[in-house]
């Protein structure tokens, strides 16, 4: 059965992929490092107002303690 990477995080995937690391099937591997090295960009446009400046600030704290989070699991 194939499994679906695309649908696994990262922690999963790399277990897998340590799992099955003498398989021939790369692809595991492949997402891992593409994932790794091709992060999704994250775009701020300059604010309009105070409060838009307020927003932004509080999304852009919410995303660093998102990936903070992230990294430590």
């Amino acid at each position: 059965m194939k499994r679906n990477f695309e649908e696994m995080t990262n922690v999963e995937l790399r277990a897998y992929a340590i799992e099955h690391r003498s398989d021939e099937d790369i692809e595991a591997l492949q997402l891992l490092f593409k994932r790794k090295h091709n992060p999704q960009p994250i775009v701020f446009h300059a604010p309009k107002s105070k409060e838009e400046e307020k927003e932004q600030f509080e999304l852009f704290k919410q995303i660093i303690k998102e990936k903070e989070s992230k990294s430590h699991s």
